[in-house]
């Protein structure tokens, strides 16, 4: 019987400081700070409005934290890796879904990492929320 999901994580690699913002808008420019959940969710500056419409039709809320903001028990469960997408079960553990070099795999693209989440579901025996529940 698969655990069910109660929400998902991701963690940029990056500090959410206006000085951690600009150091990385700055390094990524440079092609010195990368972040490969960035390029899935953001353009330039402001979250895709392709990334707002995935969130808000997944059967849970997809949270987002950076590096200096995460929760304690995120940054346990992944030994501090950035980035990363965790899944947060009913029961209050953690499984990391998507590490840095499958969000890199998914190459920017939204629907990509879509895929990438459910099958990271399947080999974890990890399930949505029954919707008649």
């Amino acid at each position: 019987m698969p655990t069910t999901v109660q929400r998902l994580i991701g963690i940029y690699d990056a500090d959410h400081t206006l000085r951690g913002e600009l150091a990385y808008f700055v390094g990524a420019r440079l092609g010195r700070a990368h972040c490969a959940l960035c390029d899935i969710t953001h353009a330039t500056v402001r979250a895709k409005p392709e990334w707002r419409r995935c969130q808000a039709q997944l059967p849970v809320p997809f949270e987002t934290f950076h590096r200096d903001d995460q929760p304690a028990e995120v940054r346990a469960a992944t030994d501090d890796a950035a980035p990363v997408v965790v899944a947060e079960t009913a029961a209050g553990s953690f499984t990391v879904l998507l590490d840095a070099d499958a969000l890199e795999d998914c190459q920017g693209s939204i629907t990509t990492m879509q895929r990438a989440v459910e099958h990271a579901l399947q080999a974890n025996q990890l399930a949505w929320p029954d919707p008649a529940s």
